[in-house]
């Protein structure tokens, strides 16, 4: 549903125009000040505005030019009337960002066009916003091993269909870039794509988010919001870690998954959708549905296409593709394009158990790159604490008893090191050693200072 505002001084010209966008369906609401306008801006994404030039409290041309100012994928088209409109009037206010100028009395027949094309201007301008600001976040799923490339080509054959996709996988492992992946390759990459957390939303607000409301009953809050159904209309819906959503909003879900209609919070009437939905989750749904937690006629609606996104550790020739890859985005980031990543670096990673899959991985490259400015070169002695026990515990097997002891006395001597706080010479009265024995022995283990 599309939203109107018309903002004049005159309340049978609102009144009027109310009655007959809303005979058009237009969700429509009015005001009779310029500054009552811009507060509603700030609270309500409107697509046209109907603005008089002459209004009690400033001139309309100065609230136009300070619509211009707002975030440029909110701010509506802004449609200029007035009764005493002038050529340079007209050429001031096309010049402010004007779609259009109509002059009073107002012929209904021209305006409904003319909002008509401002809604469809609106629309092409945010969606093609939304998508190059996709096109930026958009990464290609790196790799070499069997589950990336198996991945991949699952991603070619199903994202052209308007099949439901349920992704699963542990968290960090990458469930919102496949969402990302099939949208861009699917028959609505042109639209948008619209993201929803569920676990990050509380219950008692998850489902105006889904559906919008109308008529809040907040005190002092905006009368009327879209939900991500809506904002997603033609294009693709993410609900992400959808099983932690209630029974109670489960059951809306499934409802509007059928119909392709939902009706918003406050609202009398329904409204009718385009939406694929890609879901995803970290947890195990059919366990979910024995416990009584998750339906399963919605696991079935959802479950048209089932992808699996495997852990990290599942897939480890991958890392040193990811690791480098990550250092060559974040490298450009932070001014710092030709840092190397070390093959004695990348083998330690390897060893490493990864919980946090991809996005540990991601976030670990960063840190290091943050906390060694000047090192051209990322080395096994510039990997934090955490991988070095992680791997050391998690390592299956070494070539020689030699590699075994060393790695044993590294993870030893870091331990002690964390006990007293980076406290070098307690650490070294622990460890029954001198202060510069330790000092040479941390320099043949490659233990850093720092570290």
């Amino acid at each position: 549903m599309n939203h109107i505002l018309v903002v004049d001084d005159e309340a049978d010209i609102r009144k009027l125009l109310e009655e007959i966008f809303r005979e058009e369906e237009y969700a429509v609401a009015s005001t009779g000040t310029g500054n009552e306008a811009l507060v509603l801006l700030r609270d309500v994404s409107y697509d046209v505005m109907l603005l008089d030039i002459w209004l009690p409290d400033r001139d309309g041309l100065d609230v136009l030019n300070e619509i211009r100012s707002l975030d440029t994928e909110n701010k509506p088209e802004v449609i200029i009337i007035s009764g005493h409109g002038t050529i340079e009037t007209a050429v001031r206010a096309t010049k402010l960002g004007a779609f259009d100028f109509l002059e009073k009395p107002l012929s209904l027949e021209r305006t409904l066009i003319v909002v008509k094309n401002a809604i469809e201007a609106r629309r092409l301008r945010v969606e093609n916003l939304e998508y190059k600001r996709q096109l930026a976040l958009q990464t290609p799923i790196t790799g070499e091993s069997v589950p990336a490339k198996a991945l991949r080509q699952q991603i070619r054959l199903m994202a052209p269909t308007n099949g439901r996709v349920l992704i699963f996988g542990e968290s960090g492992s990458g469930k919102e870039l496949i969402a990302r992946a099939i949208h861009a390759e699917s028959q609505r990459r042109e639209r948008v794509f619209v993201e929803l957390n569920c676990a990050a939303i509380p219950e008692d607000y998850i489902e105006s988010e889904l559906f919008g409301y109308r008529n809040s009953a907040i005190p002092g809050g905006p009368t009327e919001k879209r939900g991500t159904f809506e904002r997603a209309d033609g294009g693709t819906l993410f609900l992400d870690e959808v099983g932690d959503m209630s029974l109670k909003t489960q059951a809306k879900v499934l409802r509007a998954l059928d119909e392709q209609r939902f009706t918003p919070v406050g609202a009398v009437h329904a409204m009718s959708v385009d939406v694929r939905v890609i879901a995803a989750t970290n947890k195990n749904l059919e366990e979910e549905i024995a416990k009584g937690n998750f339906r399963e006629d919605l696991f079935y609606r959802l479950n048209v296409i089932p992808f699996y996104v495997p852990p990290l550790r599942d897939r480890k020739e991958d890392i040193s593709l990811l690791a480098r890859d990550f250092l060559r985005g974040f490298g450009r980031e932070y001014g710092r394009p030709r840092v190397e990543l070390a093959e004695d670096a990348i083998e330690l990673l390897k060893q490493y158990h990864w919980p946090g899959n991809v996005r540990e991985l991601k976030n670990l490259i960063e840190r290091i790159l943050i906390l060694n400015p000047q090192a051209p070169r990322i080395e096994r002695k510039h990997l934090p604490m955490l991988v070095h026990r992680g791997a050391s515990k998690h390592s299956e097997d070494f070539s020689t008893l030699h590699q075994a002891r060393e790695a044993y006395e590294r993870d030893y001597i870091l331990k002690k090191i964390d006990e007293c706080h980076g406290n070098i010479s307690r650490a070294a009265e622990s460890l029954g050693l001198e202060r510069s024995h330790l000092y040479r022995k941390m320099r043949t283990l490659g233990i850093s200072v720092r570290e």
